[in-house]
């Protein structure tokens, strides 16, 4: 479902967030820093649930990218849908981070595996899945 009540956001922005989420769940797997998964619960809770534009750091990732003219505006439905994702996956990482147990390393990894793949190439899993999903529904 695209999203006419939010303002487009722009995917280069969100590369830069993927590149802040590949480096929580980096830090998450790879020291024993595990409170950051709380970062990507909360910013994925805000830009996934409130709105992008609320965001600090989206705010600052959009400036940028206008600064130097990389803007590459886009419906914000489906960025919003991979930060509902980034969101479960923070607070599961989180909630298995409290309980003592290592499962939390699994959305980790996937996080860290797609936020890579982001990161490097502007493809967004969650963001073709969210459209894979309407196009299915259509037929």
């Amino acid at each position: 479902m695209l999203r006419f009540d939010i303002a487009p956001v722009c995917s280069n922005a969100y590369r830069f967030q993927a590149a802040m989420s590949f480096s929580i769940a980096a830090i998450y797997l790879l020291t024993p820093y595990k409170w950051v998964a709380i970062l990507l619960a909360v910013g994925g809770f805000l830009r996934g649930f409130v709105s992008p534009h609320k965001c600090l750091s989206y705010k600052l990732f959009s400036a940028l990218t206008q600064k130097f003219g990389m803007t590459k505006m886009q419906n914000a439905g489906s960025k919003m849908f991979a930060d509902k994702i980034a969101c479960i996956a923070g607070l599961a990482m989180t909630i298995t981070w409290l309980m003592g147990s290592d499962v939390g390393a699994i959305p980790a990894t996937a996080i860290l595996i797609f936020a890579f793949i982001d990161l490097v190439t502007g493809f967004c899993a969650a963001c073709w899945a969210y459209g894979a999903y309407y196009k299915m529904k259509q037929a």
